[in-house]
């Protein structure tokens, strides 16, 4: 059976990948691709903003890009969320999004 790919659509706003957060976990980190959407799980409680925010801090670390690259552009009170990437193409945030193993492997 193939693994999940990350569906990544180009917009005016950059690229834009769905992300499906889990609020409250034990530590921040990537649980890996379900359907098209990447899970992430953050320590942040879903409460005025603060997953959120610690969401985009958590992907902006793993691009290597600034906080500002990054905008939410759909789910703001929802776990399934839209994040729009400025500056980087679809294949270097596939790449880095990716697993420690199947980025050493590549």
């Amino acid at each position: 059976m193939a693994s999940p790919v990350l569906r990544l659509q180009k917009s005016r706003d950059g690229v834009v990948l769905g992300v499906c957060v889990t609020p409250r976990a034990a530590c921040t980190r990537i649980l890996g691709v379900h359907g098209e959407c990447l899970r992430v799980a953050v320590q942040a409680p879903a409460e005025k903003g603060k997953a959120n925010q610690a969401l985009l801090r958590f992907l902006a670390d793993r691009l290597g890009v600034c906080r500002t690259a990054l905008k939410l552009t759909a789910g703001e009170t929802a776990r399934h969320k839209r994040i729009a990437v400025s500056g980087l193409a679809a294949a270097a945030i596939r790449e880095r999004l990716a697993p420690p193993e199947r980025r050493e492997s590549s």
